[in-house]
């Protein structure tokens, strides 16, 4: 073992951060009173060395190791008060993971010793518990980030062209019979050539991934056999999942990964969970945050005790602190300048924009990413909303922010299952939703439009399913929402019924129709385009089996809905009008000479008492220029519906999209030369007419 005698070192950068010849650790703790490192041996086993941190500079402590190297295993233990009365909930004899780790080694183990007070004790929150954690903790690794590029470049496409694919790292390639097994479930596996030539086929520009920052199993589904397989449980926010590297692997296997997908032209997109950790209230395990500050790094409440939550998880990360709202500013800027991804998501965004109750589009957070010189270029979407007070805030966000679109969602579903009034909601939705966006110069992208998402029904288990199936959740069916705005169209699940299969293999159509020709930004979830099916679980979090695996064994009906998608997409990239930079209204015509008109059945401009009427259920969209017009006709209705065309500018009509006949190619087929168009019940049109 080197010499273990520290220097000073420097109080910048936090973290542990190797120069070529040692170590630098730095850790921000404001109310601390001594700050131990703690070596570990190469198996993580057995803890070496604790050595005090000799400085304490500007709320940080630091020390400077000369022999120290990339590889090490360390780990934190902090002393201060144990004074939950006061926020404090010091315990040195819990091992704690350092904000900054870059890396971390094993897993951590459900028990009772990772709890700062003593479980079932008299008066729990206030109980000390002596028991040292090391032995079911991760410890965190020095890492030498350096990393040979090559030639890579961010692929850079501009939002208006961005079609996104919502993945998971494990679902996506666990099931993949040419990714070799050991890269099966991992940043590797999602890096090789087969899995992104589907990617590539589809034609999706960007793949954003459920979080892959460093997370763990909830205690309470360990007990049940179950994970936390979506992991929207953060306990780091540099460090990659341990789960997704392969058995000897580190960052660099997420490094190649991005590398690989860029050379393919395609973005990396992560969702983030900075709005809570997976420390949880004040009842919760002590692992990093809560025993280095509890009272810094967490909103507490009006009594200290307790946390204050926005997140339905029990805490909420305090970004009114300076150094966390640093804390997480750095861990965006490691992923994109150390990692190259491209964008991120993030969780429960209004949680991020609060001051406690009080949320703001001029928060300290949302103005700190607007002006930083690097996250102001990459992609930022938020979720719109917490469980908090005021917490649902779609629109509300400041430029250059784009938002998930639960609204378009919910429209969409309830329009194609044949709810009535939604005409109104669903023509605003189609030309970018407006009446949210348009303010502040924000354009059409700022809306990402999408039918299904990870949390909730899949597209298949929409038109197959009336009700959550989640029983095998273990909360007997009690989870999950209920809203699901889905049809079974005539069977609970699966049917051998080739009259229920056509309509649903239809609206699905339907469905992903609608999504790749409205303006803002599409996203599809992983397997829509096979049609993948989650039994009716609309809460499949906890649930790291087939259940949310990709299938890649793909039948006639699986294929046919794949190039479907894969036409779809092709023709939205094709077609600038299916991207336009700016706001469409049905008026006349804009500078650029383009206009939109919303058509009835009749052929002539919709009326007044036919928006107001809850049984409209047939529309037509025209949108033209110069260079030429689409014209999209939607019929709900279960029975059939004849439209009058629009003189077309180019003399003819071509279908570009009929769900009836399962045709999507951007290349236009079967001319319309008189005039009239006949859709069937629950179907869907995209014709176009080429200039003159």
């Amino acid at each position: 073992m080197p010499d273990t005698t520290p220097l000073p070192g420097s109080p910048s950068p936090l973290g542990a951060h190797w120069d070529g010849a040692g170590v630098n650790f730095a850790l921000y703790s404001a109310n601390a009173t001594k700050v131990e490192l703690c070596l570990f041996d190469r198996g993580g086993r057995r803890e070496t060395h604790r050595i005090p941190l000799p400085e304490y500079t500007h709320e940080v402590w630091h020390g400077y190791f000369p022999r120290l190297r990339p590889g090490q295993l360390y780990g934190y233990r902090v002393h201060g008060p144990y004074a939950p009365e006061a926020g404090h909930r010091f315990n040195p004899n819990k091992l704690l993971v350092d904000p900054y780790a870059l890396q971390l080694h094993g897993n951590m183990r459900a028990h009772d010793a990772l709890f700062g007070y003593r479980v079932g004790a008299a008066r729990g929150d206030l109980s000390f518990d002596r028991r040292d954690s090391a032995f079911v903790m991760p410890k965190c690794v020095v890492v030498d980030p350096a990393h040979s590029w090559g030639d890579d470049r961010a692929p850079a496409v501009p939002w208006r062209r961005t079609v996104v694919y919502e993945a998971h790292v494990k679902g996506m390639t666990a099931r993949h019979p040419d990714v070799p097994a050991r890269m099966r479930g991992t940043f590797e596996g999602l890096g090789e050539p087969r899995v992104i030539e589907h990617l590539v086929k589809l034609g999706v520009t960007a793949i954003e991934l459920l979080p892959v920052q460093a997370f763990y199993d909830d205690r309470n589904l360990v007990e049940k056999g179950l994970h936390n397989y979506w992991g929207y449980n953060t306990l780091n926010f540099f460090a990659p999942a341990p789960r997704y590297l392969t058995e000897r692997g580190d960052v660099h296997e997420f490094k190649l990964m991005v590398k690989r997908l860029h050379e393919a032209g395609i973005e990396v997109i992560l969702d983030v969970v900075y709005n809570h950790t997976a420390e949880g209230n004040q009842l919760g395990p002590t692992l990093s945050f809560r025993g280095i500050d509890n009272a810094s790094y967490y909103v507490l409440g009006d009594d200290p005790r307790y946390t204050f939550d926005t997140t339905g998880t029990g805490n909420s990360l305090n970004l009114r602190n300076g150094r966390v709202l640093q804390m997480v500013m750095d861990s965006l800027r490691y992923w994109v300048e150390e990692c190259h991804v491209d964008g991120f998501r993030f969780d429960l965004a209004s949680t991020l924009a609060r001051d406690r109750d009080h949320f703001s589009p001029d928060s300290v957070f949302l103005e700190a990413t607007r002006q930083d010189p690097i996250l102001s270029r990459v992609k930022l979407i938020a979720e719109p909303w917490d469980t908090g007070p005021n917490g649902y805030q779609l629109g509300n966000y400041p430029p250059p922010w784009a938002e998930w679109n639960d609204r378009y969602r919910d429209t969409t579903r309830a329009f194609w299952k044949g709810e009535p009034g939604q005409a109104r909601e669903l023509a605003d939705n189609l030309l970018g939703s407006s009446r949210l966006f348009e303010r502040r110069g924000r354009r059409p992208w700022a809306t990402v439009n999408f039918v299904t998402a990870h949390d909730g029904f899949t597209l298949r288990d929409t038109v197959s399913y009336e009700q959550k199936h989640n029983e095998a959740n273990g909360e007997g069916n009690a989870d999950g929402h209920s809203h699901n705005l889905s049809r079974n169209w005539g069977v609970e699940g699966p049917t051998d019924d080739p009259g229920i299969r056509a309509v649903r293999e239809r609206v699905m159509r339907n469905l992903l129709t609608t999504l790749l020709v409205s303006q803002g930004t599409p996203m599809i979830l992983m397997g829509d385009e096979v049609g993948r099916t989650q039994h009716g679980n609309n809460n499949a979090y906890c649930q790291d089996n087939e259940i949310n695996y990709l299938s890649w064994e793909h039948g006639p009906e699986e294929a046919a809905l794949r190039d479907f998608t894969a036409g779809l997409i092709a023709i939205r990239r094709s077609r600038a009008l299916l991207g336009f930079p700016r706001f469409l209204h049905s008026q006349p015509a804009n500078p650029e000479g383009m206009f939109a008109r919303w058509l009835s059945p009749s052929g002539g401009e919709m009326q007044q008492g036919e928006w107001d009427d809850p049984l409209t259920r047939a529309l037509g969209l025209l949108m033209s220029t110069g260079a030429g017009s689409l014209l999209t006709l939607m019929n709900a209705s279960d029975a059939e519906v004849e439209f009058i065309l629009p003189s077309p500018i180019g003399g003819q009509w071509g279908r570009l999209v009929d769900t009836a006949s399962n045709l999507a190619s951007p290349q236009a087929q079967g001319l319309l030369d008189g005039g009239r168009a006949t859709l069937m019940p629950h179907a869907m049109m995209l014709l176009e007419s080429p200039p003159l």
